[in-house]
């Protein structure tokens, strides 16, 4: 672990205490080689405020842990593609979250970082019978996601017993966000079951009396670019139709529902916005019956909790003009923002610029395109932004990138995954903990099958 003091650097910063952690980070990270001018050194590092990932899942479980009467069951269960890295998962743990999981290698980390069974929620439209198996030998809960799935459940369950909870995905119906891609509650959604469907909401009733182990429903409505009063009204269908069905059987079978995650992030500023609480505030108002203490809640929030907390830190490797426009280009690209690159208009992102001291820099803002290190023309994390002149050496910091960026590598040239360092603050010292090694030259040629090359 290294330490660097930095003494002054968050007074030119923004006056958020995110902003001048950020601040202190980014001079300590040149003062201690993280990131470095040139010559050989690291031209990209990508850094995680460990307090404020601890400050996000404190206020998820305060939020929640405020609105419930005591003793009712809640696991918030952090989304694990949001940020595959196990470190930060542990960390989550000590928070006292869980994991959810969507494939084997989400399970894999999870059970690395040390996440008990009954803290882990497999989540997947897509479960392979040996994912289902591995699921049930270990107790982890599974939300079937189809009627073909649940009939798979039928013979597992009858081969084997499980303490594994069991639920059923629905799909509310209630519809589409600003982002197409990430709305998962529109008619001709791929998840769940078409829970407006002709016939569908009566086949979900019989799912249940037919099978006394199912006693959870899942829905996951909430997503980038989605409204709170469409992710409220989606909670409000799982909730009327677990009342349905504990009706329907006269007994509570349905004993938990999985609300999902999904809070938008505001990726314009370093305000936090309405957070958790509102969320909670407006869930009480659309949903009361959620929090009576009748049902076990679980949450799958992954964005919401790591986005604001991550930060890009690449060495601006040259400067040109073309067409009059100037352009800085730095080693951040498509690799890490992919989503940025391919739709700029739906995921823009910050720029914030430093000097090679990492101070931050308050020129007159000029126009200039900020490129990536990727082979073709498109790799762009910003086209015409304003931003104090940038020079060879200067460094561009990307913020709100924690979850979804960096932590979600794209191959696109063989460009490296870069280092991931968490940091801590001891007043004006900046103590900086490895995360995730730089990739080797090496494993990629490895990975690229180098080892078989004549094969």
């Amino acid at each position: 672990m290294a330490a660097e003091s930095a003494q002054g650097a968050g007074a030119e910063g923004p006056a958020t205490a995110a902003g001048a952690r950020r601040d202190l980070a980014v001079r300590a990270a040149v003062a201690q080689g993280l990131v470095g001018p040139g010559d050989g050194d690291e031209p990209l590092v990508c850094l995680l405020d460990v307090a404020g990932i601890r400050a996000s899942a404190a206020a998820l479980a305060a939020a929640f842990g405020a609105a419930l009467p005591a003793g009712t069951p809640v696991l918030h269960a952090f989304a694990v593609k949001a940020c595959p890295l196990v470190p930060v998962l542990r960390l989550l743990a000590d928070c006292g979250l869980g994991c959810e999981v969507a494939s084997p290698g989400e399970l894999a980390l999870a059970r690395a970082a040390g996440v008990p069974p009954e803290l882990t929620v497999l989540d997947s439209p897509a479960k392979t019978p040996a994912e289902l198996r591995e699921a049930l030998a270990l107790g982890i809960a599974v939300n079937a996601d189809n009627p073909q799935e649940l009939a798979r459940l039928d013979a597992l369950m009858g081969s084997a017993p499980t303490a594994s909870p069991l639920g059923l995905r629905i799909n509310p119906q209630t519809g589409a966000g600003t982002i197409g891609a990430l709305s998962t509650a529109t008619a001709t959604s791929k998840f769940g079951v078409a829970l407006r469907d002709p016939g569908a909401r009566e086949w979900v009733v019989r799912a249940f009396l037919e099978r006394p182990w199912l006693t959870r429903l899942h829905t996951h409505s909430g997503s980038q670019g989605l409204p709170p009063a469409l992710m409220t009204e989606g909670v409000r269908e799982l909730w009327r139709l677990a009342e349905e069905i504990n009706t329907a059987a006269g007994r509570r079978q349905v004993d938990t529902l999985d609300i999902g995650g999904g809070l938008p992030v505001d990726f314009t500023s370093d305000a936090p916005g309405p957070g958790y609480a509102g969320y909670v505030a407006a869930l009480r108002a659309a949903v009361p019956g959620l929090f009576t203490g009748e049902y076990g809640l679980v949450t799958e929030f992954g964005r919401s909790l790591l986005a604001k907390h991550g930060l890009v830190l690449t060495r601006v490797e040259y400067t040109k003009s073309a067409g009059g426009r100037p352009i800085a280009v730095t080693h951040a690209g498509v690799q890490l923002a992919t989503r940025t690159v391919y739709a700029p208009d739906v995921w823009p992102l910050r720029m914030l610029a430093y000097d090679a001291k990492g101070v931050p820099k308050t020129e007159p803002p000029v126009a200039q395109d900020v490129a990536g290190p990727a082979c073709f023309a498109g790799d762009l994390l910003a086209e015409d932004r304003p931003l104090p002149p940038l020079a060879p050496g200067d460094l561009l910091a990307v913020p709100d990138t924690g979850a979804y960026f960096f932590t979600a590598h794209y191959g696109y040239n063989s460009l490296p995954r870069p280092p991931v360092h968490g940091f801590t603050l001891d007043g004006p010292t900046v103590h900086f903990l490895p995360i995730r090694p730089a990739q080797s030259i090496a494993s990629i040629v490895s990975e690229a099958g180098g080892g078989v090359a004549g094969a």
